[in-house]
């Protein structure tokens, strides 16, 4: 069972992963948080020196978060093309669809708001980005190396292609909460998929 600090520190993290999807980060203030969770500042200041702090504990959570929902069931998917398909099912149905993140899509609307704010967390979400690229192009790779793939396909633009497109759907399904725009999403990247292989 964890302790009374671990629960407060969690408890600071996912009040304030709220307050950043709904507020943003710099629309926010310290007081905010502190309404959320009931503690004085001494007690926030306690778990995290600044808001910094707590940001990046907040994305940390958010990764956890988006993780258990995209990965869901890919792991048993032994064809490396569907495993890339559950992953854009489950990033538009489970995640834009069932707005795991209160006002919409966290990493989205950090990328959007920091851009330009702050050159040290735009560059840690944009790793993150990168590092799912990169996944991306590894099972891409796997797939061509199963003769899955038609010759002479660039797997980092198609990854980058697949980001792109799922980022920009983020941005029109929170504008406007239009399930349209997540089956049309999911439609027209199941057809590039199938468009790829030989």
């Amino acid at each position: 069972m964890a302790g009374k600090g671990t629960r407060t520190r969690q408890n600071i993290i996912e009040k304030s992963l709220q307050l950043f999807c709904v507020k943003g980060y710099y629309n926010t203030s310290i007081n905010d948080i502190l309404a959320a969770t009931g503690l004085t500042k001494g007690g926030l200041y306690g778990h995290f020196p600044s808001k910094e702090d707590i940001w990046y504990a907040v994305y940390d959570e958010a990764l956890r978060i988006w993780r258990q929902v995209v990965f869901k069931g890919i792991q048993s998917n032994s064809s490396p093309l569907e495993r890339i398909q559950t992953f854009i099912e489950n990033d538009i149905n489970n995640k834009l669809g069932n707005d795991i993140f209160q006002g919409g899509c966290f990493f989205h609307s950090m990328l959007v708001e920091l851009s330009g704010q702050s050159v040290a967390m735009s560059k840690h979400i944009l790793a993150g980005f990168m590092q799912l690229a990169g996944l991306l192009c590894c099972w891409l790779e796997q797939a061509d190396q199963q003769g899955m793939l038609k010759k002479g396909l660039n797997f980092k633009e198609i990854a980058n292609y697949i980001i792109i497109s799922l980022n920009g759907a983020a941005a029109l399904y929170a504008s406007s909460r239009d399930p349209a725009i997540l089956d049309h999403t999911v439609s027209q990247l199941r057809f590039y998929i199938r468009q790829l292989k030989a």
